[in-house]
């Protein structure tokens, strides 16, 4: 068994997948955001994809087998909580490190190159430095604002005044009617009078 991964390049291939995985994901995405629960997702997710694909890639694979297959990945997303944007990128991130790594027909020099594009692209355009103007928190409200969707312009200066920052804009997460609360991301600039934690 070992000398088939060996003979295959699965070994090597899922050696730096791992690395790469861990880069992207403990790397960037948890140093800069904190959050276990996608980094243990987006890292299991990353493993289970890389083995399904080495599997089909080493039989034959219907095309309808593979419709099957993404219909399947796509429940995840009608049954799954709603995530940011940035998550769902890094969690697709971690899941095409998995699809570059594991199709075979490519060399493993050109693998690691792609792999290495990939990223530098996410420590670049995700870097702090970038867009060090704009920050964003997730808040859960105890109270559901009656202006939250009809006068966006007033939530801003009531979160604004509530937190001590500039709201630029935020997003309603979820509304819960039943137990009155709300959650929402909150992007905001930092003027001075008080400080997001």
């Amino acid at each position: 068994m070992i000398n088939d991964l060996l003979a295959t390049g699965t070994l090597e291939r899922f050696l730096v997948n791992l690395v790469a995985m861990s880069l992207l994901i403990f790397g960037l995405f948890y140093r800069r955001y904190r959050d276990k629960e996608l980094v243990t997702a987006a890292s299991l997710f990353n493993i289970f994809a890389f083995g399904v694909l080495s599997i089909l890639g080493s039989v034959e694979f219907s095309l309808a087998a593979g419709f099957g297959l993404f219909a399947i990945l796509a429940l995840f997303t009608l049954r799954s909580e709603q995530i940011s944007k940035i998550e769902i990128a890094y969690f697709f991130g971690a899941v095409a490190i998995a699809v570059i790594c594991s199709v075979k027909g490519t060399t493993l020099p050109f693998v690691i190159v792609i792999v290495g594009m990939v990223l530098l692209g996410a420590y670049i355009f995700d870097h702090p430095g970038i867009l060090k103007s704009v920050d964003s928190i997730k808040i859960t409200l105890d109270k559901i604002d009656h202006d939250a969707l009809s006068d966006p312009a007033k939530m801003r200066a009531g979160l604004s005044a509530r937190l001590g920052v500039e709201v630029m804009s935020y997003d309603i997460v979820a509304l819960n009617y039943i137990t009155d609360m709300a959650q929402i991301n909150v992007f905001y600039r930092n003027t001075g009078k008080g400080q997001v934690s």
